[in-house]
């Protein structure tokens, strides 16, 4: 009976390896069969935006550590239900990857009423930068800090206008917040995009914004418009003597958002995994952190899909309450 036992010991043994084993099979073979055809990478935004920027640089990777094409394709429009419905119909296979900013599940359903469910659709794989909101100023406002600002806001009778690229996103809720919690009356003027937003801004029509730092950093350097502080944890390589709301008392306005790519949750486990490790080793190469610094943006974490899920969720919570105490209703 001892023997029968040992033996019996020795095949559950034996059929675990060969369950281990096959599974590792698996693996190997899903991860030597993808990529099988050219890569389609769809950016819920236009032309010349800051995830198109990423994508396209993205692409050049892909295709140099893999040996097929990446065709960039850009979805804009419909708070990114139109890139993210691309997805859903045809990412099954891990051949046509997303690549967004977090906000389009932690900001735009809250904002929009949009047709996808942001935490079952879509699944984050790896994030490849890190960035925040900065606020602006036309030139010619005669403020140069946040103190002076408060002080100038507090002295106008009918508050301070701002703008935004999009009523309900963070460019929004930054500037009621900002109001809630300096005692400045804020008016948002809502645009789409952030480029007429810009042009308004630089036209004197709005004194300020809260804008991406990608698309805003051009023109503070130019002297066209001018940066009173930085919504990030930390100071920002491309604007290294603009203060972050946290050093100035307000961490409540130091939130950092982030792009990453990604699939359908349903692609082979073995593919997930292989996107992510070859975008996290194109992306830790000096000669691309270099330019992702040049577009105003910081080096992505290496932050696990579940734990980029966590801090979407997170994102979530915070952006409903901040709609919830500005009485927001969505589109």
């Amino acid at each position: 009976m001892k023997k029968q036992r040992h033996h019996f010991f020795r095949c559950g043994c034996t059929f675990a390896i060969g369950v281990g084993l096959a599974g590792a099979i698996h693996v190997a073979q899903a991860q030597e069969a993808w990529p099988g055809k050219p890569l389609r990478l769809v950016v819920a935004g236009p032309a010349g935006g800051t995830a198109d920027a990423l994508a396209r640089l993205l692409a050049e990777g892909l295709q140099q550590r893999l040996g097929k094409p990446a065709i960039v394709e850009n979805k804009p429009g419909a708070a990114g239900a139109l890139a993210i419905s691309d997805l859903r119909s045809t990412g099954k296979d891990g051949h046509t990857l997303l690549v967004i900013q977090g906000g389009v599940v932690s900001e735009a359903p809250l904002a929009y009423k949009v047709h996808y469910e942001p935490f079952k659709d879509l699944k984050p794989l790896a994030q490849v930068s890190r960035t925040g909101l900065v606020l602006v100023a036309n030139k010619d406002l005669p403020v140069s800090n946040l103190k002076q600002l408060v002080d100038y806001g507090k002295s106008q009778k009918d508050g301070v206008v701002f703008a935004s690229y999009a009523a309900g996103l963070r460019g929004h809720t930054s500037g009621m917040q900002l109001g809630q919690l300096t005692g400045v009356p804020m008016r948002h003027v809502g645009y789409k995009g952030s480029p007429p937003a810009l042009n308004d801004l630089m036209g004197g029509h709005v004194p300020l914004m809260f804008d991406g730092v990608t698309t805003s950093l051009p023109l503070i350097k130019a002297g066209k418009i001018k940066a009173i502080a930085v919504g990030y944890p930390t100071r920002i390589a491309g604007l290294p003597d603009v203060p972050t709301f946290n050093e100035l008392g307000y961490p409540q306005l130091a939130q950092a958002g982030w792009f990453a790519v990604w699939s359908r949750p349903d692609v082979d486990p073995a593919v997930q995994q292989k996107i992510r490790e070859v975008t996290l080793a194109y992306f830790r190469q000096p000669a691309v952190q270099h330019r992702i610094k040049e577009m105003g943006m910081e080096q992505g974490s290496a932050a696990t899909p579940e734990e980029l899920v966590a801090d979407l969720k997170l994102a979530y919570q915070q952006q409903s309450a901040l709609l919830k105490s500005i009485n927001y209703q969505p589109d």
